[in-house]
């Protein structure tokens, strides 16, 4: 993803779900939604995290302005 953000690790935007964010996100960072996004869900590989807990709503997951959001891919396995 820092290739879409011009190698920032951390960028501050608002949103009042994930899917809200990512679409501001996608404003600014022009190619983050296809990295993040199927549609309206998160790709099957992708896990959202949020002040440190992975959500299981996904892009339906409400956020608050200081929430702090991770992508982070998900792993399986067993």
């Amino acid at each position: 993803m820092q290739s879409c953000t011009g190698g920032k690790e951390t960028v501050e935007m608002g949103g009042r779900t994930v899917r809200r964010l990512v679409a501001a996100l996608d404003e600014t960072y022009p190619g983050l939604k296809d990295i993040l996004m199927d549609g309206d869900r998160l790709k099957p590989g992708v896990a959202v995290a949020v002040n440190g807990q992975v959500s299981q709503l996904g892009a339906l997951q409400p956020l608050q302005e200081d929430d702090e959001v991770f992508f982070i891919p998900a792993i399986g396995g067993g």
